[in-house]
């Protein structure tokens, strides 16, 4: 029975398998539209019993999965603290969470049904091709990030000592020129905030060349681990 399950939930080349992945995508894609649907304004009442009806199924749908997934697992913790066991877990995690959480709260929680969009990465080999790009070039990712912090915090000081005394309401301490910090060296640069001294505009320039390059290394790093992955996919 367990090789049976098996041969259903994970992805193989038979029918029933393609049909059980098929039949989840649809299900998926049918709930993140209800999803939507459920924040238009004044729904009428028949509306809101079918969308909490879909919400129901797909929830138990869902629910069994991830329990036939546990089941069938090879090694059950090391795939409930997996990516996807995380995704799948998450995906259900609202709807449990919504019977012993204040209604008030619940609105909060909701959010978290997006993460079962994320379950589709499982039935796409591109998404999977990414994946597992990421998961080769995560300590390069995690000292990028590493950087890019240390990068902001040295921005944040730099702005505070050139614009404090010349914009005290903006620039009044280390956290609050953390907001500028970030959204120069993203280059976003909402224009809410920005710097009015000579030397604040030079320091300015110098970060926003630092916040081009900070863009473009990720995307090195993450295109050359893609790379290797498909190349390593076509030599299997």
């Amino acid at each position: 029975m367990k090789e049976y399950i098996k041969g259903i939930v994970e992805i193989n080349d038979n029918r029933l398998s393609r049909y059980f992945a098929f039949f989840i995508q649809a299900l998926i894609l049918l709930s993140i539209i209800t999803f939507s649907i459920e924040t238009i304004p004044n729904l009428k009442p028949q509306t809101k019993i079918i969308l909490q009806g879909i919400e129901w199924f797909s929830v138990i749908v869902f629910s069994l999965e991830y329990g036939f997934r546990i089941f069938v697992a090879d090694s059950k913790p090391k795939f409930i603290f997996s990516f996807f066991g995380i995704i799948d877990a998450f995906a259900i995690l609202p709807f449990y969470l919504s019977f012993g959480v204040d209604l008030r709260s619940l609105r909060a929680l909701r959010f978290l049904r997006l993460f079962r969009i994320l379950k589709l990465v499982r039935y796409n080999k591109a998404m999977n091709h990414f994946s597992k790009a990421i998961k080769t070039a995560k300590e390069e990712i995690l000292l990028f990030i590493f950087i890019t912090l240390i990068l902001i915090y040295f921005s944040a000081v730099g702005i505070y000592y050139f614009e404090n005394q010349a914009q005290p309401e903006h620039f009044s301490s280390i956290f609050d020129s953390l907001w500028w910090a970030i959204i120069t060296l993203t280059t976003v640069g909402y224009g809410d905030v920005y710097p009015i001294t000579v030397g604040g505009k030079v320091f300015t320039f110098f970060i926003l060349m630092i916040g081009l390059g900070i863009i473009a290394i990720p995307t090195g790093i993450i295109s050359s681990a893609l790379t290797k992955s498909i190349d390593r996919k076509e030599v299997e």
